[in-house]
């Protein structure tokens, strides 16, 4: 009697880095990163897609505002730089991070990888740009 097992693949790890260790920028500065895509084991990688932008969460609609925008294929490189990189933008004078009750505005790093077949895989990497406090979440009343 033989015995089927399952094949499970994992999921990649994207490994970014920033050139800010806390990830907290300033409107208009240099946004510096590297990343290596790990765990693909034979997996051909068909493309990859490297962004900055920003996104809104909470109640009503939600934005999102794309900032830079990069897309590298095996056509225009060979494979093995599609699995690292590097790449900088400046950022822009707003929107700025907020961590709101009823809104966030979020900025991140969005890799995506496509591999050949259908499958593709996206990691974001979430990052602060300004500093804008809090809102009070305390429910404390005014004089």
């Amino acid at each position: 009697m033989s015995s089927a097992r399952e094949v499970i693949r994992d999921s990649p790890n994207v490994i970014v880095r920033f050139n800010e260790p806390h990830r907290i920028y300033q409107p208009r500065a240099a946004l510096i990163l590297r990343y290596s895509i790990e765990g693909i084991d034979n997996e051909k990688v068909r493309a990859v897609e490297r962004s900055v932008l920003w996104y809104t969460e909470g109640k009503g609609e939600e934005d999102l505002g794309v900032h830079f925008f990069e897309r590298l294929s095996d056509r225009s490189k060979p494979t093995p730089t599609l699995t690292a990189g590097s790449f900088s933008t400046q950022l822009p004078f707003s929107p700025l991070s907020y961590e709101g009750v009823i809104v966030k505005v979020r900025w991140c790093v969005r890799v995506r990888i496509f591999f050949e077949g259908s499958r593709d895989f996206v990691s974001e990497h979430v990052f602060e740009m300004g500093q804008i406090p809090p809102a009070n979440t305390g429910g404390g009343r005014l004089p």
